[in-house]
């Protein structure tokens, strides 16, 4: 199997998005982070969960863990309110590096191979030539999961 078999439609914001639409997207899809596309839609990012969390949470509590214990759910309930006024862009990590790209030619190993190498929960799969590059979908390690062990008849159909 393909990437490009593989892939599939995936949410996607700018860097230039609101950080509230943004955290409201991923909340209500369930989904591990989003895509981050630059002005010419081009894959620039991906802004994990796990990172618009961490907006959320204040750095002092960041640096003493302890000090959550202590918050209560009054101040807790306003933690959103960090992201008010913000764009996804302001929410990236200072670290942030581009998102993994698979070519639509890639074997579901190359794909995971990928994934694995730079630890990521989704992979972009676009086509690049000279014009640019030209988003197809994205792969996500659940998704992929789910194909290689039905591949090997490893998958369960309990519980669905």
């Amino acid at each position: 199997m393909r990437a490009r078999d593989l892939a599939v439609g995936y949410e996607t914001v700018s860097v230039d998005s609101d950080a509230v639409d943004a955290a409201r997207l991923m909340a209500e899809h369930r989904l591990p982070g989003l895509l981050v596309l630059d002005a010419d839609g081009e894959p620039k990012a991906i802004l994990p969960a796990s990172q618009m969390v961490k907006v959320l949470v204040p750095a002092y509590v960041v640096e003493d863990p302890t000090l959550a214990a202590v918050v209560d759910e009054k101040h807790a309930d306003r933690l959103c309110k960090a992201l008010e006024g913000r764009t996804v862009g302001d929410c990236l990590s200072s670290k942030s590096e581009p998102p993994p790209i698979a070519d639509p030619d890639d074997t579901a190993l190359e794909v995971a191979a990928l994934m694995a190498r730079v630890r990521s929960p989704l992979v972009a799969v676009a086509k690049k030539d000279k014009a640019g590059t030209h988003l197809i979908g994205a792969i996500t390690a659940s998704h992929l999961l789910h194909e290689l062990l039905g591949a090997t008849g490893a998958v369960s159909t309990a519980g669905s």
